[in-house]
Protein backbone atom coordinates (compact mmCIF):
# COMPACT_ATOMS: atom_id res chain seq x y z
CA UNK A 1 0.00 0.00 0.00
CA UNK A 2 2.37 2.68 1.06
CA UNK A 3 4.80 1.88 -2.24
CA UNK A 4 1.27 2.26 -4.65
CA UNK A 5 0.52 5.79 -2.34
CA UNK A 6 3.98 6.93 -2.67
CA UNK A 7 3.61 6.18 -6.44
CA UNK A 8 0.57 7.98 -6.35
CA UNK A 9 2.11 11.14 -4.79
CA UNK A 10 4.91 11.18 -7.07
CA UNK A 11 2.68 10.73 -10.30
CA UNK A 12 0.45 13.60 -9.33
CA UNK A 13 3.06 16.24 -7.86
CA UNK A 14 5.34 15.70 -11.41
CA UNK A 15 1.97 15.71 -13.87
CA UNK A 16 -0.71 17.82 -12.24
CA UNK A 17 -1.02 21.36 -12.90
CA UNK A 18 -2.44 23.96 -11.05
CA UNK A 19 -5.94 23.80 -10.57
CA UNK A 20 -6.42 26.76 -13.15
CA UNK A 21 -4.23 25.34 -15.91
CA UNK A 22 -6.35 21.97 -15.45
CA UNK A 23 -9.52 23.83 -16.41
CA UNK A 24 -7.69 25.50 -19.19
CA UNK A 25 -6.70 22.02 -20.53
CA UNK A 26 -9.80 20.63 -20.15
CA UNK A 27 -11.53 22.93 -22.10
CA UNK A 28 -9.54 22.37 -24.87
CA UNK A 29 -10.16 18.76 -24.32
CA UNK A 30 -13.72 18.92 -24.84
CA UNK A 31 -13.73 21.37 -27.48
CA UNK A 32 -11.98 18.50 -29.11
CA UNK A 33 -14.21 15.98 -28.64
CA UNK A 34 -17.30 17.93 -29.17
CA UNK A 35 -15.86 19.07 -32.51
CA UNK A 36 -15.10 15.42 -33.32
CA UNK A 37 -18.30 13.02 -31.60
CA UNK A 38 -21.00 15.87 -32.41
CA UNK A 39 -22.18 17.77 -35.73
CA UNK A 40 -20.99 21.52 -33.92
CA UNK A 41 -19.29 23.53 -36.03
CA UNK A 42 -15.60 25.18 -34.38
CA UNK A 43 -17.73 28.54 -34.09
CA UNK A 44 -20.80 26.96 -32.93
CA UNK A 45 -18.61 25.44 -30.44
CA UNK A 46 -17.36 28.47 -29.36
CA UNK A 47 -20.96 30.17 -28.75
CA UNK A 48 -21.54 27.58 -27.21
CA UNK A 49 -18.41 27.96 -24.42
CA UNK A 50 -18.84 32.03 -24.19
CA UNK A 51 -22.54 31.42 -23.72
CA UNK A 52 -22.61 29.45 -20.78
CA UNK A 53 -19.46 30.96 -19.18
CA UNK A 54 -21.26 33.08 -17.11
CA UNK A 55 -24.26 31.10 -15.95
CA UNK A 56 -22.70 29.86 -12.76
CA UNK A 57 -22.58 33.31 -11.32
CA UNK A 58 -24.70 33.19 -8.40
CA UNK A 59 -23.50 29.49 -7.58
CA UNK A 60 -20.05 30.98 -7.64
CA UNK A 61 -20.81 33.60 -5.38
CA UNK A 62 -22.39 31.08 -2.85
CA UNK A 63 -19.26 28.96 -3.25
CA UNK A 64 -16.98 32.17 -2.15
CA UNK A 65 -19.81 32.67 0.84
CA UNK A 66 -19.20 29.23 1.96
CA UNK A 67 -15.38 29.35 1.86
CA UNK A 68 -15.75 32.89 3.42
CA UNK A 69 -18.20 32.77 6.23
CA UNK A 70 -16.63 29.05 6.94
CA UNK A 71 -12.86 30.48 7.63
CA UNK A 72 -14.65 33.71 9.46
CA UNK A 73 -16.39 31.36 11.82
CA UNK A 74 -14.04 28.89 12.57
CA UNK A 75 -11.50 31.84 13.62
CA UNK A 76 -13.89 33.15 15.95
CA UNK A 77 -12.75 32.26 19.73
CA UNK A 78 -15.78 30.11 20.88
CA UNK A 79 -15.78 28.16 17.39
CA UNK A 80 -11.81 27.96 17.58
CA UNK A 81 -12.25 26.71 21.42
CA UNK A 82 -14.43 24.36 20.18
CA UNK A 83 -12.89 22.65 17.36
CA UNK A 84 -9.07 22.71 19.41
CA UNK A 85 -11.12 20.71 21.85
CA UNK A 86 -11.95 18.30 19.82
CA UNK A 87 -8.51 17.78 18.01
CA UNK A 88 -7.59 17.45 21.53
CA UNK A 89 -9.06 13.80 21.24
CA UNK A 90 -6.73 12.10 18.92
CA UNK A 91 -3.67 11.08 20.37
CA UNK A 92 -1.50 9.17 17.45
CA UNK A 93 -1.06 10.62 13.55
CA UNK A 94 -3.17 7.42 13.20
CA UNK A 95 -6.31 8.21 15.40
CA UNK A 96 -6.26 11.93 13.93
CA UNK A 97 -6.49 10.78 10.26
CA UNK A 98 -9.58 8.14 11.54
CA UNK A 99 -11.34 11.41 13.73
CA UNK A 100 -10.88 13.56 10.39
CA UNK A 101 -12.64 11.05 7.91
CA UNK A 102 -15.47 10.38 10.28
CA UNK A 103 -16.14 13.94 11.29
CA UNK A 104 -15.86 14.96 7.22
CA UNK A 105 -18.28 11.56 6.64
CA UNK A 106 -20.66 12.67 9.05
CA UNK A 107 -20.80 16.68 7.99
CA UNK A 108 -21.05 15.81 3.91
CA UNK A 109 -23.83 13.47 4.66
CA UNK A 110 -25.72 15.92 6.50
CA UNK A 111 -25.36 18.55 4.16
CA UNK A 112 -22.92 19.01 1.23
CA UNK A 113 -21.42 22.78 1.95
CA UNK A 114 -21.37 21.95 5.70
CA UNK A 115 -18.83 19.12 4.91
CA UNK A 116 -16.50 20.86 2.60
CA UNK A 117 -15.72 23.59 5.42
CA UNK A 118 -15.89 21.91 8.48
CA UNK A 119 -13.47 18.80 7.32
CA UNK A 120 -10.61 21.50 5.97
CA UNK A 121 -11.45 23.48 9.13
CA UNK A 122 -11.22 20.56 11.43
CA UNK A 123 -7.76 18.80 9.92
CA UNK A 124 -6.04 22.64 10.72
CA UNK A 125 -6.71 22.36 14.06
CA UNK A 126 -5.49 18.33 13.85
CA UNK A 127 -2.76 20.09 12.62
CA UNK A 128 -2.14 22.03 15.68
CA UNK A 129 -2.80 19.17 17.96
CA UNK A 130 -0.95 16.07 16.60
CA UNK A 131 2.29 15.46 16.35
CA UNK A 132 3.96 13.85 13.05
CA UNK A 133 0.46 13.55 11.41
CA UNK A 134 1.32 13.96 7.58
CA UNK A 135 -0.38 17.61 6.59
CA UNK A 136 -1.62 16.40 3.11
CA UNK A 137 -3.20 13.19 4.08
CA UNK A 138 -5.66 14.86 6.84
CA UNK A 139 -6.48 17.38 3.74
CA UNK A 140 -7.40 14.96 1.67
CA UNK A 141 -8.72 13.02 4.43
CA UNK A 142 -11.30 15.69 5.46
CA UNK A 143 -12.23 15.92 1.15
CA UNK A 144 -12.69 12.59 0.80
CA UNK A 145 -15.69 12.14 2.95
CA UNK A 146 -17.50 14.54 0.33
CA UNK A 147 -18.02 11.44 -1.90
CA UNK A 148 -20.95 10.79 0.34
CA UNK A 149 -22.56 14.18 -0.08
CA UNK A 150 -25.26 12.67 -2.66
CA UNK A 151 -26.24 9.99 -1.22
CA UNK A 152 -27.17 11.99 1.85
CA UNK A 153 -29.48 14.67 3.17
CA UNK A 154 -28.57 17.09 1.16
CA UNK A 155 -28.56 15.04 -2.51
CA UNK A 156 -29.53 17.60 -5.05
CA UNK A 157 -31.07 14.46 -7.18
CA UNK A 158 -33.40 12.75 -5.16
CA UNK A 159 -34.54 16.40 -3.57
CA UNK A 160 -35.70 17.43 -6.58
CA UNK A 161 -37.49 14.05 -8.14
CA UNK A 162 -39.42 13.82 -4.35
CA UNK A 163 -40.08 17.48 -5.18
CA UNK A 164 -44.14 18.19 -7.32
CA UNK A 165 -43.36 19.64 -10.70
CA UNK A 166 -39.94 18.58 -11.46
CA UNK A 167 -39.03 18.49 -15.00
CA UNK A 168 -39.05 14.45 -15.03
CA UNK A 169 -42.12 14.20 -13.30
CA UNK A 170 -44.23 13.24 -16.09
CA UNK A 171 -41.70 10.36 -16.85
CA UNK A 172 -41.28 9.18 -12.76
CA UNK A 173 -43.58 10.61 -10.93
CA UNK A 174 -42.77 11.76 -7.27
CA UNK A 175 -40.34 9.79 -5.62
CA UNK A 176 -40.88 8.98 -2.17
CA UNK A 177 -37.29 9.82 -0.29
CA UNK A 178 -37.89 6.52 1.18
CA UNK A 179 -36.85 5.04 -2.60
CA UNK A 180 -34.29 6.56 -2.60
CA UNK A 181 -32.16 8.12 -0.12
CA UNK A 182 -33.50 5.72 2.97
CA UNK A 183 -33.53 2.68 0.15
CA UNK A 184 -31.80 -0.55 1.50
CA UNK A 185 -28.89 -0.20 -1.94
CA UNK A 186 -28.24 3.62 -0.98
CA UNK A 187 -27.95 2.86 2.99
CA UNK A 188 -25.79 -0.35 2.39
CA UNK A 189 -23.45 2.05 0.15
CA UNK A 190 -23.23 4.90 2.69
CA UNK A 191 -22.76 2.24 5.66
CA UNK A 192 -19.55 0.60 3.48
CA UNK A 193 -18.17 3.61 2.93
CA UNK A 194 -18.75 5.46 6.53
CA UNK A 195 -16.35 2.19 7.29
CA UNK A 196 -13.97 1.37 4.44
CA UNK A 197 -13.17 5.29 3.81
CA UNK A 198 -11.66 5.50 7.36
CA UNK A 199 -9.63 3.27 7.45
CA UNK A 200 -8.55 3.29 3.81
CA UNK A 201 -7.48 6.68 4.59
CA UNK A 202 -5.19 5.55 7.86
CA UNK A 203 -3.84 2.64 5.78
CA UNK A 204 -2.38 5.34 3.03
CA UNK A 205 -0.39 6.64 6.31
CA UNK A 206 2.88 7.65 4.61
CA UNK A 207 6.10 6.73 6.34
CA UNK A 208 8.39 8.96 8.68
CA UNK A 209 10.22 9.57 5.66
CA UNK A 210 7.89 10.72 3.41
CA UNK A 211 5.20 12.38 6.11
CA UNK A 212 4.94 16.21 5.24
CA UNK A 213 4.27 18.13 8.45
CA UNK A 214 3.69 21.60 8.80
CA UNK A 215 4.77 23.78 11.25
CA UNK A 216 2.12 24.76 13.77
CA UNK A 217 3.16 28.55 13.81
CA UNK A 218 2.54 28.92 10.33
CA UNK A 219 -1.27 27.55 10.93
CA UNK A 220 -1.37 30.29 13.60
CA UNK A 221 0.13 32.69 11.34
CA UNK A 222 -2.66 32.56 8.87
CA UNK A 223 -5.10 32.45 11.39
CA UNK A 224 -4.45 35.68 13.47
CA UNK A 225 -5.77 38.70 12.13
CA UNK A 226 -3.02 41.44 12.80
CA UNK A 227 -6.46 44.00 13.81
CA UNK A 228 -5.11 47.04 14.82
CA UNK A 229 -6.06 47.81 18.58
CA UNK A 230 -7.67 51.10 19.34
CA UNK A 231 -7.09 51.36 23.39
CA UNK A 232 -4.69 53.49 22.75
CA UNK A 233 -6.22 56.92 21.06
CA UNK A 234 -9.46 58.53 21.71
CA UNK A 235 -12.52 57.10 20.23
CA UNK A 236 -14.80 58.47 18.16
CA UNK A 237 -18.71 57.85 17.50
CA UNK A 238 -17.51 55.86 14.24
CA UNK A 239 -14.86 53.80 15.99
CA UNK A 240 -17.54 53.14 19.08
CA UNK A 241 -19.38 51.75 16.66
CA UNK A 242 -16.89 49.21 15.11
CA UNK A 243 -16.44 48.03 18.44
CA UNK A 244 -19.92 47.57 19.63
CA UNK A 245 -20.76 44.03 20.93
CA UNK A 246 -24.70 44.97 21.42
CA UNK A 247 -24.96 45.91 17.89
CA UNK A 248 -23.24 42.73 16.40
CA UNK A 249 -25.11 40.98 19.57
CA UNK A 250 -28.38 42.44 17.90
CA UNK A 251 -27.26 41.83 14.30
CA UNK A 252 -26.34 37.95 15.35
CA UNK A 253 -30.05 37.04 17.09
CA UNK A 254 -31.52 38.94 14.03
CA UNK A 255 -30.02 36.15 11.72
CA UNK A 256 -30.66 33.49 14.11
CA UNK A 257 -34.40 34.57 15.01
CA UNK A 258 -34.82 34.54 10.75
CA UNK A 259 -33.53 31.16 10.82
CA UNK A 260 -35.31 29.87 13.71
CA UNK A 261 -38.85 30.72 11.74
CA UNK A 262 -37.20 29.28 9.00
CA UNK A 263 -36.74 25.68 10.44
CA UNK A 264 -40.37 26.13 11.99
CA UNK A 265 -42.03 26.67 8.61
CA UNK A 266 -39.92 24.53 6.58
CA UNK A 267 -38.84 21.85 8.76
CA UNK A 268 -34.76 20.63 8.67
CA UNK A 269 -34.53 21.53 4.08
CA UNK A 270 -31.28 23.04 4.62
CA UNK A 271 -29.72 24.20 1.32
CA UNK A 272 -26.19 26.06 0.77
CA UNK A 273 -27.91 29.86 1.23
CA UNK A 274 -29.46 28.82 4.93
CA UNK A 275 -25.64 26.91 5.59
CA UNK A 276 -24.27 29.99 4.77
CA UNK A 277 -26.93 32.42 6.41
CA UNK A 278 -25.65 30.39 9.49
CA UNK A 279 -22.18 30.70 8.97
CA UNK A 280 -22.66 34.37 8.42
CA UNK A 281 -24.60 35.24 11.49
CA UNK A 282 -23.22 32.71 14.27
CA UNK A 283 -19.40 34.77 12.83
CA UNK A 284 -21.18 38.05 13.10
CA UNK A 285 -22.45 36.81 17.15
CA UNK A 286 -19.13 34.89 17.97
CA UNK A 287 -16.48 37.73 16.80
CA UNK A 288 -17.95 40.00 19.51
CA UNK A 289 -17.66 43.50 17.24
CA UNK A 290 -18.25 44.75 13.95
CA UNK A 291 -14.37 45.40 13.38
CA UNK A 292 -13.41 42.04 14.92
CA UNK A 293 -15.85 40.02 12.23
CA UNK A 294 -14.41 42.68 9.15
CA UNK A 295 -10.87 41.98 9.97
CA UNK A 296 -12.11 37.70 9.91
CA UNK A 297 -13.72 38.97 6.57
CA UNK A 298 -10.84 40.48 5.03
CA UNK A 299 -8.67 37.61 6.00
CA UNK A 300 -10.35 34.81 4.76
CA UNK A 301 -11.35 37.07 1.32
CA UNK A 302 -7.54 35.93 0.40
CA UNK A 303 -8.63 32.06 -0.36
CA UNK A 304 -11.46 32.92 -2.13
CA UNK A 305 -9.28 34.11 -5.48
CA UNK A 306 -9.31 30.52 -7.30
CA UNK A 307 -12.72 29.87 -6.66
CA UNK A 308 -13.99 33.64 -8.30
CA UNK A 309 -11.48 32.79 -11.24
CA UNK A 310 -11.83 29.00 -12.02
CA UNK A 311 -15.84 28.30 -12.11
CA UNK A 312 -16.82 30.57 -14.66
CA UNK A 313 -14.52 28.35 -17.02
CA UNK A 314 -16.50 25.25 -15.29
CA UNK A 315 -19.61 27.09 -16.50
CA UNK A 316 -18.15 27.37 -20.04
CA UNK A 317 -17.27 23.86 -20.40
CA UNK A 318 -20.73 23.19 -19.20
CA UNK A 319 -22.05 25.15 -22.04
CA UNK A 320 -20.00 22.84 -24.50
CA UNK A 321 -21.44 19.80 -22.99
CA UNK A 322 -24.65 20.36 -22.60
CA UNK A 323 -25.40 22.52 -26.10
CA UNK A 324 -23.48 20.31 -28.51
CA UNK A 325 -24.68 17.12 -27.10
CA UNK A 326 -21.57 15.95 -25.97
CA UNK A 327 -23.10 14.93 -22.73
CA UNK A 328 -25.61 13.17 -24.83
CA UNK A 329 -23.61 11.53 -26.68
CA UNK A 330 -21.44 9.96 -23.81
CA UNK A 331 -24.47 8.68 -21.65
CA UNK A 332 -25.74 7.23 -24.92
CA UNK A 333 -22.23 5.11 -25.28
CA UNK A 334 -22.67 3.56 -22.05
CA UNK A 335 -26.81 2.54 -23.01
CA UNK A 336 -25.96 0.96 -25.63
CA UNK A 337 -23.55 -1.53 -24.04
CA UNK A 338 -26.05 -2.25 -20.61
CA UNK A 339 -28.64 -4.59 -20.25
CA UNK A 340 -31.18 -5.08 -17.24
CA UNK A 341 -28.52 -6.44 -14.79
CA UNK A 342 -25.81 -4.33 -15.29
CA UNK A 343 -27.20 -0.67 -16.31
CA UNK A 344 -27.30 0.89 -13.20
CA UNK A 345 -23.57 -0.03 -12.42
CA UNK A 346 -23.09 1.66 -15.92
CA UNK A 347 -24.97 4.89 -15.22
CA UNK A 348 -22.99 5.12 -12.29
CA UNK A 349 -19.96 5.42 -14.45
CA UNK A 350 -21.17 7.23 -17.70
CA UNK A 351 -22.24 10.16 -14.69
CA UNK A 352 -19.18 9.66 -13.27
CA UNK A 353 -17.57 11.15 -16.73
CA UNK A 354 -20.17 13.34 -17.26
CA UNK A 355 -19.48 15.05 -13.72
CA UNK A 356 -15.76 15.68 -15.16
CA UNK A 357 -17.34 18.42 -17.51
CA UNK A 358 -20.42 19.55 -16.09
CA UNK A 359 -19.20 19.74 -12.29
CA UNK A 360 -23.28 20.43 -11.10
CA UNK A 361 -25.70 17.92 -9.64
CA UNK A 362 -28.60 19.86 -10.78
CA UNK A 363 -27.21 20.70 -14.09
CA UNK A 364 -25.87 17.23 -14.72
CA UNK A 365 -29.25 15.64 -13.66
CA UNK A 366 -30.65 18.17 -16.52
CA UNK A 367 -28.51 16.63 -19.04
CA UNK A 368 -28.80 12.72 -18.17
CA UNK A 369 -32.15 12.21 -17.18
CA UNK A 370 -34.20 12.43 -20.58
CA UNK A 371 -31.61 9.75 -21.82
CA UNK A 372 -31.29 7.33 -18.50
CA UNK A 373 -34.53 7.72 -17.80
CA UNK A 374 -36.04 6.67 -21.06
CA UNK A 375 -33.18 3.74 -21.56
CA UNK A 376 -34.22 2.23 -17.53
CA UNK A 377 -38.28 2.86 -18.93
CA UNK A 378 -36.97 0.46 -21.64
CA UNK A 379 -35.44 -2.00 -20.40
CA UNK A 380 -37.80 -2.66 -17.20
CA UNK A 381 -35.49 -1.24 -14.72
CA UNK A 382 -36.10 0.90 -11.43
CA UNK A 383 -36.29 4.86 -12.53
CA UNK A 384 -35.19 5.41 -8.97
CA UNK A 385 -32.70 3.96 -8.92
CA UNK A 386 -31.28 5.24 -11.83
CA UNK A 387 -32.01 8.94 -10.48
CA UNK A 388 -29.28 8.16 -7.56
CA UNK A 389 -26.69 6.12 -9.71
CA UNK A 390 -26.57 9.85 -11.53
CA UNK A 391 -26.65 11.20 -8.31
CA UNK A 392 -23.50 8.96 -6.93
CA UNK A 393 -21.47 9.21 -10.35
CA UNK A 394 -21.93 12.77 -9.88
CA UNK A 395 -20.30 12.92 -6.41
CA UNK A 396 -17.92 10.34 -7.34
CA UNK A 397 -15.36 11.77 -9.55
CA UNK A 398 -14.98 14.84 -7.31
CA UNK A 399 -12.29 12.58 -5.51
CA UNK A 400 -10.20 14.09 -8.47
CA UNK A 401 -12.20 16.84 -9.05
CA UNK A 402 -10.11 20.34 -8.29
CA UNK A 403 -13.68 22.28 -8.71
CA UNK A 404 -15.18 20.91 -5.85
CA UNK A 405 -11.35 20.47 -3.99
CA UNK A 406 -10.96 24.57 -4.36
CA UNK A 407 -13.29 25.57 -0.51
CA UNK A 408 -10.72 22.64 1.14
CA UNK A 409 -7.76 24.03 -0.64
CA UNK A 410 -7.82 27.09 0.08
CA UNK A 411 -8.57 27.09 3.51
CA UNK A 412 -5.80 24.52 4.04
CA UNK A 413 -3.39 26.82 1.97
CA UNK A 414 -2.41 23.65 -0.32
CA UNK A 415 -2.51 23.08 -3.98
CA UNK A 416 -4.39 20.32 -5.70
CA UNK A 417 -1.47 18.27 -6.63
CA UNK A 418 -0.82 17.99 -2.77
CA UNK A 419 -3.80 15.81 -1.75
CA UNK A 420 -4.50 14.06 -5.32
CA UNK A 421 -2.56 11.15 -5.27
CA UNK A 422 -4.28 10.06 -1.71
CA UNK A 423 -8.02 11.04 -3.60
CA UNK A 424 -6.78 9.04 -6.53
CA UNK A 425 -6.75 5.53 -4.53
CA UNK A 426 -10.36 6.95 -2.75
CA UNK A 427 -11.39 7.35 -6.38
CA UNK A 428 -10.65 4.01 -7.02
CA UNK A 429 -12.04 1.84 -3.68
CA UNK A 430 -14.90 4.15 -3.69
CA UNK A 431 -15.22 3.57 -6.98
CA UNK A 432 -15.62 -0.55 -6.73
CA UNK A 433 -17.40 -0.22 -3.22
CA UNK A 434 -20.54 1.91 -5.24
CA UNK A 435 -20.61 -0.30 -7.92
CA UNK A 436 -20.91 -3.51 -6.26
CA UNK A 437 -23.83 -1.69 -4.57
CA UNK A 438 -25.52 -0.85 -7.71
CA UNK A 439 -24.82 -4.16 -9.36
CA UNK A 440 -25.91 -6.52 -6.26
CA UNK A 441 -28.23 -4.99 -4.75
Amino acid sequence: MKVLISLSNKLMQRYLPDPFLFVIILTFFVFGLALVLTDSTPIQIVEYWGGGFWSLLAFTMQMVLVLVTGHVLASSPIFKKALGNLASVPKSPGQAIVLVSVVSLLASWINWGFGLVIGALFARELAKKVEGVDYRLLIASAYSGFVVWHGGLSGSVPLTIATPGHFTEKIIGIVPTSETLFSTYNLVIVAALFVIIPILNRLMMPSKDETVIIERTLLEETDSLQAPTVEHFEMTPADRLENSRILSLLTGLLGLSFLAFYVVKNGLKINLDIVNFLFLFLGILFHGTPKRFLDAVMNAVKGASGIIIQFPFYAGLMGIMVSSGLANVLSEAFVSISNERTFHMFTFWSAGLVNFFVPSGGGQWAVQAPIMLEAAQNLGVSMSKTAMAVAWGDAWTNMIQPFWALPALAIAGLKAKDIMGFCLITLFVSGAIISLGFFFF
